[in-house]
């Protein structure tokens, strides 16, 4: 079955780089990428502001040659700030299909989560190297979904950079190599992760009446967002979790509810305990309330010690090619590495690792609203095992919005655990 995919069937990748590539191209060979962006928000435009430092630091250029949002002002907006003409600016909720017909080479992509799945799988087929945000999906579908593009990009020979930004980081790609890799601390035994902080989203109850209102406030929604603590935030975490072990897990058993949120339909906390098989378990929580302890951060134990994830960066062979500028912000490195991959003309595919710690979250998640024992098999791999968790899908879809189908959600109105999902 397309898609279908068991926890052995995943590779862990550190950098995207491989130590076998040859050299970058001298400055007379100096070439212009052509970058779009579909998401005209912070973190997309801040993505563009990225790859131009990233350019910059590998001697090359890149041009924006198309925005997408769905609120064409939007992308009106960011195409005067970067020389884009109006008529390559698109907006609706068909503007990713006018972006995708354009010259661009890369395509960036940093909308509502819901939409990851679609755009980047449309993305895939027309051929475009990607950059795209995390999570991958919002539920079990999606990350399936994804799945499926991330084989294709592979059979096309497609770079695909994620937004798992610590992955980036020099200090955790160090750190993993000497810990998880050459075993410098010995057997893994146990961890910890978390991302708890302060409230985050809309402070007073939203009320939206039409598609556009979810929009603008899709941060709120569960059928956007998909949890804000866990899939937007916790994600990074659980994704360094799965990184190190070198595997999904094998289950989760979680719960949560909504405490404080006063807007949209989300839980604002998640504790999640996951078992990774061989005796190995890694408990994730997270959490948006204000006047609490607040914690982000890793902590795995080994036999001979433990980590944070990014203390350990001594190596006996450093996975980096010493050719590889570092930059300061891992947000910048990110896109260092999607240039630096296409300036090699080799593929590089994160995606996979993605859909992994996406999946895994979105397994947590669904343990918490069920009140039940959710398995890796039961959403990525046997339909026939729990079809009522592998079919779970949020509503409105993405294909409602685009339809023009949308019904609004309940506010406030959140499962119930113990109970059937949603």
């Amino acid at each position: 079955m397309k898609g279908k995919m068991n926890r052995r069937d995943f590779v862990t990748v550190a950098t995207g780089a491989a130590l076998t590539l040859p050299t970058i191209l001298s400055p007379a060979q100096t070439k212009t990428f052509k970058v779009a962006l579909i998401g005209c928000g912070g973190r997309g435009m801040g993505a563009v502001r990225d790859i131009y430092e990233a350019a910059k630091a590998l001697g090359v250029e890149v041009k924006m040659v198309a925005f997408g949002d769905w609120f064409r002002e939007r992308a009106l907006k960011a195409g005067q700030q970067y020389g884009v003409p109006p008529e390559r600016c698109f907006g609706g909720p068909t503007a990713y299909r006018e972006v995708l017909e354009t010259d661009a080479e890369i395509v960036m992509i940093a909308v509502a989560h819901a939409f990851h799945p679609s755009f980047v799988e449309a993305a895939v087929r027309a051929g475009k190297h990607i950059f795209v945000e995390k999570p991958i999906a919002i539920d079990p579908t999606g990350c399936r979904r994804a799945l499926a593009a991330a084989e294709e990009a592979e059979r096309k020979g497609l770079v695909v950079v994620v937004g798992t930004h610590l992955r980036h980081h020099h200090d955790f790609i160090l750190t993993h190599q000497a810990v998880a890799v050459e075993g410098a601390l010995g057997r893994l035994y146990a961890g910890r992760v978390g991302h708890c902080g302060g409230h985050e989203g809309s402070v007073k109850p939203v009320n939206p009446k039409t598609a556009d209102d979810l929009i603008r406030t899709w941060k709120d929604w569960d059928c956007l967002c998909g949890e804000r603590a866990l899939l937007a935030d916790c994600v990074h975490q659980i994704d360094i979790a799965c990184w190190f072990v070198g595997r999904p897990p094998i289950s989760a058993v979680g719960f949560g509810f909504r405490a404080r949120r006063p807007a949209g339909d989300q839980y604002d906390f998640f504790s999640i305990d996951y078992d990774f098989g061989d005796g190995i378990h890694i408990h994730a929580m997270c959490r948006h309330i204000d006047g609490c302890w607040n914690w982000v951060g890793h902590d795995f134990v080994y036999e001979k010690g433990h980590t944070n994830g990014a203390d350990f960066p001594q190596p006996k062979q450093s996975p980096i090619p010493s050719d590889v500028p570092r930059a300061q912000s891992p947000y910048v490195q990110e896109q260092i590495h999607l240039l630096y991959a296409l300036l090699k003309g080799k593929p590089f595919n994160q995606l996979r690792g993605l859909v992994m710690s996406t999946a895994a979250a979105v397994m947590g998640r669904l343990s918490a609203y069920t009140g039940r024992r959710v398995t890796w098999d039961e959403i990525m791999g046997d339909p026939n095992k729990n079809p009522e968790i592998y079919n779970w899908r949020l509503r409105p879809t993405p294909e409602d919005f685009e339809q023009g189908t949308v019904e609004m959600p309940q506010e406030g109105v959140v499962p119930i655990p113990g109970v059937p999902a949603r």
